[in-house]
């Protein structure tokens, strides 16, 4: 049975996540824990990579030469950057790119130098099924804008529902924290949904190994003044349990 690796950045978007697996073993490689488990009688390794990309890199390596994963889910926060990502929403990503990677004039702006390409797409089936989850565990009424309320981060926007996007999710070196930097990202890169700071270098390493990677990503922030408050209260109150229950979700469907 192949092993299936989980990636967050941070503890609090790991935490509910490790709640699930009870009965564990732990090796320390490269600083790092990694947590091996089941989950649903899926084999699953839960992994901190920390924040950056490069620490991201080292993260995914590791899993891939060392624990020999043959998938990788990515989950977390993300700040919402096209205006349809709200607060509270997830976005499954089905591609990545560095909005920070500029080796001009040598390479073409975003391009990845030697790859000639900027943009690394998810594994279509993985993400699908991903989406599947996301969208399962949103109708059994998991996802709750009520959450926003009660937290008073709704933004007037009590009745809205919670939303799955897919789409483009843009990563940089750099935690997006002013209204004027957002709207910068969003006029260069319309496509974008989101932005965070790890999955464009894991969907590289992934890329380079021919492992298939999916992520998903709940909008903790608008990415804008405002968002260094709301990121914080957002990871540490919902951001986990919403992604233990989308995983698990996602490994319920997989044992039918």
């Amino acid at each position: 049975m192949s092993r299936i690796a989980i990636v967050s950045a941070m503890h609090p978007e790991l935490a509910a996540v490790l709640a699930w697996l009870p009965q564990t073993q732990k090796h320390t490689v490269a600083g790092r824990e990694f947590v091996l488990g089941r989950w649903h009688g899926h084999d699953v390794v839960a992994v901190l990579s920390r924040i950056g990309k490069v620490a991201a890199a080292t993260t995914a390596t590791v899993l891939i030469e060392r624990f020999d994963v043959r998938q990788v889910l990515f989950t977390g926060v993300a700040g919402g950057v096209a205006p349809l990502a709200q607060v509270g929403d997830v976005v499954v990503a089905s591609a990545f790119m560095q909005h920070d990677m500029d080796a001009s004039p040598l390479f073409p702006i975003y391009e990845v130098p030697l790859y000639g390409r900027s943009h690394f797409a998810t594994d279509a089936v993985l993400t699908a099924e991903l989406a599947l989850a996301a969208k399962a565990a949103l109708a059994q009424g998991v996802l709750d804008a009520a959450d926003l309320t009660d937290m008073g981060m709704d933004n007037g926007q009590v009745n809205r529902t919670v939303q799955v996007h897919q789409g483009l999710i843009i990563s940089g070196d750099r935690f997006v924290s002013t209204r004027l930097e957002s709207q910068r990202l969003q006029q260069a890169l319309p496509a974008a949904l989101a932005v965070e700071m790890e999955g464009a270098a894991v969907a590289q390493v992934c890329h380079d190994y021919g492992v298939p990677f999916a992520a998903m990503r709940t909008i903790s922030d608008r990415a804008d003044d405002d968002a260094h408050a709301d990121f914080l209260k957002f990871v540490d109150q919902v951001a986990s349990r919403y992604s233990a229950a989308i995983l698990d979700h996602f490994f319920t469907q997989r044992s039918r």
